[in-house]
């Protein structure tokens, strides 16, 4: 685990750093109206590739780790499936942005979009195989080897004067140079050949199709969200809240990194209730730390990542968005673990009737809090985020019902002491004089770390792990086998 663990996150460090360089460059250069716009035709093509993606990800992986030999199969049929649902829906999402009344640069720059993320989403696909195999340094390469060319090749390309439409070209290349990495990553590492069936593609479209209500319901939020707020604020405010969600989705970034490595462990001992709940509480308490970690140094630190990422001048109001997302971090990160633990289990048609749910009681409140916001703060943004704190509060306490035959009664135990070591943290930052963020950042994760000890949020086994991470791979590779 550890070592899968130090692949994905050193993927995701790259990831992460390159993503924020390549928004920082594309925000400072567009400006937020132009970038605001930008984010809506994101929305729209990544709400096109969930319904692509027919719920595929999660399934793929999960029989790959059970069926390492069917991998072929399962791999070769998806891609196959991809293609002919990217042509079928890129056309669907397109005629519904005429018909929602979108003008006409909208609409083209949205069909460009889906066309243009075809080579990139077949190259990940890719990556579900290797996770299958439990194979992270693969899945990290490929992942982020579409950020690093693209950043450069944006960067280029703004040099040269090149609008939305140059940066959407951009996405095409940089695709297609993922998907030859990742078919040269597979057949290096002689996995079995791809091959397409009927019979695997029905098995495909009926196994995903729970797993696609989830991913769909997920994917419709930030549609929702981006369109309501188009209506409902100014077009900056869109920009505002495009640029605070680029830093939000990054701090995401960790909880993806641990649920996606224990996914295809939880898959395996679905079947016995001992080992699934010390897989579920082994993965727990190290998520637990980083969230609400992350949770206080957003709320503490979320204009000063605003404005080193976007300059306060053009983006501050993202900063007040930032912060508001703080307590929503710190229940997506829950909300990622305990999902993945339902799918693992099979009862991926509870989750979704939780995260339907979830849906209907965050929009509603959106259409209230954004023009509250709107007249209170002249930002709407931030009434997103407060919505989105009610939703993740929904979708956690259907999720801890579902699941609350796995569920340790020490996790309940650290969950406490997690809220109490970073309450302490908040309140002793501001006791403080005010200093640099450069000197206040680690007092922060000092003083969180001295909370959670003396606590006994963090023991003796949890440093050692800490230090084995900051030893050579090879060394953390030893101490887990």
């Amino acid at each position: 685990m550890v070592r899968n663990v130090f692949h994905l996150g050193l993927g995701q460090v790259a990831s992460t750093v390159l993503t924020v360089l390549l928004t920082a460059a594309i925000a400072r250069t567009l400006g937020a109206s132009d970038f605001g716009l930008l984010y809506v035709v994101t929305s729209i093509a990544t709400f096109t590739y969930v319904l692509v993606d027919w719920g595929h990800a999660a399934y793929v992986t999960r029989e790959v780790a059970r069926h390492p030999e069917r991998t072929g199969e399962l791999i070769g049929t998806v891609l196959a499936l991809r293609a002919a649902m990217a042509l079928l829906m890129g056309g669907f999402a397109v005629a519904t942005t005429w018909v929602l009344g979108y003008d006409l640069r909208t609409r083209t720059l949205a069909a460009l979009m889906i066309i243009a993320w075809l080579p990139t989403t077949s190259g990940l696909s890719y990556s579900w195989a290797f996770r299958g195999w439990e194979r992270m340094d693969c899945d990290a390469l490929i992942n982020s080897v579409p950020k690093f060319t693209a950043l450069i090749l944006s960067l280029i390309c703004l040099s040269l004067g090149g609008r939305l439409l140059a940066l959407i070209l951009v996405s095409a290349v940089s695709g297609t140079i993922t998907l030859v990495l990742a078919i040269a990553l597979y057949w290096r590492l002689r996995l079995p050949p791809l091959r397409v069936t009927r019979a695997t593609g029905r098995e495909l479209i009926r196994g995903g199709a729970p797993m696609l209500a989830i991913a769909l319901i997920v994917a419709v939020q930030p549609y929702i969200d981006a369109n309501v707020l188009y209506k409902l604020a100014p077009r900056g405010v869109v920009g505002w809240y495009g640029a605070a969600w680029g830093i939000a989705g990054t701090l995401v970034a960790p909880a993806t990194i641990l649920t996606a490595t224990m996914y295809p462990r939880l898959s395996r001992a679905s079947n016995d209730l001992d080992t699934f709940k010390r897989a579920l509480r082994n993965a727990f308490r190290p998520l637990l730390l980083v969230a609400v970690l992350g949770a206080v140094g957003t709320y503490l630190f979320a204009d000063f990542a605003v404005g080193i990422v976007y300059s306060r001048q053009k983006f501050g109001p993202a900063g007040g968005i930032l912060r508001a997302f703080a307590p929503a971090l710190l229940l997506v990160y829950i909300d990622l673990l305990l999902g993945n633990a339902i799918l693992a289990s099979g009862r991926a048609g509870w989750l979704a009737i939780a995260k339907v749910t979830a849906v209907v009681v965050m929009t509603a409140l959106e259409f209230v809090l954004i023009p509250l916001c709107q007249a209170r703060f002249a930002n709407g943004g931030i009434g997103i985020m407060l919505a989105m704190t009610a939703g993740e509060l929904v979708i956690v306490a259907s999720a801890l019902l579902m699941i609350r035959d796995f569920v340790d009664g020490r996790m309940v135990i650290d969950f406490l002491r997690g809220l109490l070591a970073g309450a302490a943290t908040v309140w002793l930052m501001r006791l403080l004089p005010p200093v640099t963020p450069f000197i206040g950042i680690p007092v922060c994760v000092l003083a969180f770390l001295g909370m959670s000890i003396a606590i006994r949020l963090v023991n003796r086994s949890d440093l050692e792990l800490l230090a084995a991470m900051f030893r050579k791979p090879s060394a953390v590779i030893a101490d887990v086998q």
